[in-house]
């Protein structure tokens, strides 16, 4: 049987190719790619020319089928536009089938953008939380976002530059205390790094371009107790027996339990059915 081989590609800096990963990319028959375009660059680069196949999210049934079918005829490799195939990426489904179809599965790991923002926080952590690009929609991204608020570790964001405004909106009504690290094209020439509150990231970056990363610093043991939806049930409830009703409810119940509005206005509505 064959090997594919998933290979981790810059987030930027075309040298930071490792050299097997050079290696491999030189030598098997095929490359299957998320963007055809992007990987004849990085394969110039290096000197290489295999044959090329897309595979990216939109990838038909029948089409993923022809290139299991060309791994059939010998090794392949994989990589996406930009960092290690599968996180924040197309992946899974060329390896399921590659693994379904009895061939062997090989990572070459390398470069992340992932795991390089995590790198220069200089916080001490066991643990992070990564939670890939947000939802679109205002209130899934605030739901996300206070889902994960008592999280001990880092939560780490993806962002593109059209949609980071909303997303550091999010955090600030979220978590407006907490600390962020936020990269800002990492590893290319004009590589940023910014860190600071979501209020002053907000003001840092009036002008938006390129691809971020977003960091934010895990609850500390002060605010890893935070009130839970339960409690803030519990206290509307009691302000509602008070004959509190509307704003006034909403209110007095964020000023009792410190949950943002947001959160408690969403648990007011849901009481109401």
């Amino acid at each position: 049987m064959s090997t594919l081989y998933v290979v981790a590609t810059p987030i930027g800096n075309l040298s930071d190719l490792t050299e097997r990963a050079a290696t491999i990319l030189s030598s098997v028959p095929t490359v299957a790619a998320e963007d055809t375009r992007v990987t004849r660059k990085l394969l110039k680069h290096i000197d290489a020319s295999p044959l090329l196949e897309s595979l990216h999210e939109h990838t038909s049934p029948q089409r993923l089928k022809k290139i299991i079918s060309r791994l059939e005829s010998g090794d392949m490799g994989f990589v996406t536009d930009a960092g290690t195939p599968g996180i924040s990426d197309p992946g899974a489904s060329l390896v399921k089938a590659a693994l379904v179809a009895g061939h062997t599965v090989v990572p070459l790991p390398g470069a992340s953008a992932l795991t390089t923002a995590l790198s220069i926080t200089g916080w001490s952590f066991d643990r992070f939380l990564f939670l890939g690009f947000l939802p679109r929609r205002k209130t899934e991204r605030i739901s996300v976002l206070e889902s994960v608020i008592t999280e001990p570790g880092p939560i780490v964001i993806y962002e593109s530059p059209r949609r980071l405004k909303a997303t550091l909106e999010a955090i600030n009504e979220v978590v407006p205390d907490r600390q962020l690290v936020i990269c800002r094209e990492l590893t290319k020439l004009y590589e940023e790094t910014f860190r600071g509150t979501a209020a002053q990231s907000i003001n840092h970056f009036s002008t938006v371009r390129g691809e971020f990363v977003i960091v934010i610093k895990g609850a500390t043991e002060s605010n890893s107790t935070m009130i839970t939806d339960k409690e803030i049930r519990s206290v509307l409830n009691n302000l509602e027996s008070q004959g509190l009703s509307g704003r006034s409810l909403v209110d007095q119940t964020v000023k009792i339990t410190k949950a943002t509005k947001n959160r408690v206005y969403r648990l007011s509505l849901e009481h109401e059915q």
